[in-house]
């Protein structure tokens, strides 16, 4: 909650004191429940690339094993990462949007039109039928470059450093 506040709202959370003082003064303005908005939609995320990533991984790699266009080496565990990294980013990126969205929705005041940029959503679902509706569908990919850029290499070196530790001899 306190790292998107912060990087949507940079200049004011930089003058709040660090990350310690945002928490205390979320809690001070929200209580308990303003610590927790966001983690609804922060579980889909998690689920959503963690069940794309790993059967994608998986499937690339026996695909690519079964035609026998790679043999079982770095260089097909690297493209089979890099390929669950990015189908992991095309399908995690509208949720980001959407739980970014919802979690930066305190700052609007209901009585706010639904005019693109000022919306009050009232869940995930209307949220994301919303931005779809008013901005297009595009606008749920907005954010994808850096998306794809944080989950691209945490998953060549995941599954990577994965398949090197299991041919290790225990």
């Amino acid at each position: 909650m306190t790292q998107v506040r912060m990087q949507a709202q940079s200049a004011s959370f930089a003058n709040a004191g660090g990350m310690f003082n945002s928490f205390v003064t979320i809690y001070q303005q929200e209580g308990t429940k303003g610590l927790w908005r966001g983690v609804v939609p922060t579980a889909q995320r998690v689920a959503i690339v963690a069940g794309v990533a790993l059967p994608v991984y998986d499937w690339c790699k026996k695909t690519v094993l079964d035609r026998r266009l790679m043999e079982d080496s770095i260089s097909l565990h690297f493209l089979s990462s890099f390929t669950a990294g990015l189908a992991g980013a095309i399908l995690s990126n509208p949720v980001d949007v959407v739980r970014t969205r919802l979690m930066n929705q305190q700052n609007l005041r209901k009585g706010i039109s639904r005019a693109p940029g000022h919306y009050i959503y009232a869940n995930s679902f209307d949220c994301l039928l919303n931005t779809a509706k008013y901005e297009g569908f595009m606008a749920l990919y907005k954010g994808f470059v850096p998306t794809w850029v944080r989950l691209g290499p945490w998953n060549i070196i995941f599954f990577i450093t994965y398949e090197q530790l299991n041919r290790l001899p225990l």
